[in-house]
């Protein structure tokens, strides 16, 4: 806020879809302390923490990114029943356990048997493995995704489809339409896509904020696709302005 009361608003670059090394698919370079490190490097101000259907190593990476000066949106990238991945996003650190017990209670055991899938394990700041998942983290959850984003909403979160122009596990692909009374907060896009693009191609609600996210498995990923978020500082609540073009805060894919 400035000497006459108004906010003062700044520019930050923001890539809302990162995945560590607990997800599957995530290198075993995506430890916590590459990630931070790399989007400090290239000069991300917030960065999405969204693993496979868990939120457990968020904390860690929240305490790291500190020391940055970067704000980091804890969240998680569920996938519905209908296969749908969408990216959940919670104000703290009791949301996202709360979360987390919706997850473990609604998601099959499938057994990632040996490793099959990748590794997913879950490190502490010295890079030490504290934590083996054992169950498949890539099944989808018994919850359509009406259901999932009524859940997040309860628990103050924000929702918002993932990759919307990918050809598999996107809410066009699988569904072809946005379901009635869904709520969306924004829609993710790929960094290969421009927003005028998307917009030609898909059934995008007039009203819907459009972001660009990496998607990144590998830390070189980190930051390939990205948004600019005008807000008065980094924290949820700004970020839920920033997406809904509220009180002159924005978001825009780049």
């Amino acid at each position: 806020m400035d000497l006459k009361g108004a906010y003062v608003m700044e520019t930050v670059k923001a890539d809302l879809h990162i995945h560590t090394v607990l997800s599957p698919c995530g290198d075993l370079d995506m430890i916590p302390r590459n990630i931070v490190n790399t989007a400090y490097k290239k000069g991300l101000g917030i960065i999405g923490i969204t693993d496979h259907n868990s939120l457990r190593q968020v904390d860690l990476i929240e305490k790291l990114a500190v020391g940055k000066g970067m704000f980091v949106l804890g969240g998680v990238e569920i996938t519905t029943r209908e296969e749908v991945h969408c990216l959940a996003f919670f104000p703290d650190r009791e949301t996202r356990n709360i979360f987390q017990e919706y997850i473990d209670e609604y998601q099959p055991v499938i057994q990632n048997k040996d490793g099959k899938f990748g590794y997913q394990v879950v490190v502490d700041e010295y890079d030490q493995i504290v934590y083996n998942e054992e169950k498949l983290l890539i099944t989808g959850l018994n919850r359509s995704i009406n259901q999932i984003e009524t859940e997040v909403h309860r628990l103050g979160g924000l929702f918002i489809p993932a990759h919307i122009n990918r050809s598999v596990n996107s809410i066009f692909s699988q569904l072809g339409f946005v379901p009635p009374g869904l709520q969306c907060d924004a829609m993710g896009i790929t960094c290969f896509a421009t927003e005028i693009e998307v917009k030609s191609k898909f059934p995008v609600p007039k009203n819907i904020t459009l972001i660009k996210n990496s998607d990144a498995h590998y830390p070189d990923d980190i930051g390939k696709g990205y948004s600019e978020f005008m807000l008065s500082k980094c924290s949820f609540d700004e970020v839920r302005l920033a997406l809904h073009n509220l009180e002159g805060r924005s978001a825009k894919a780049i």
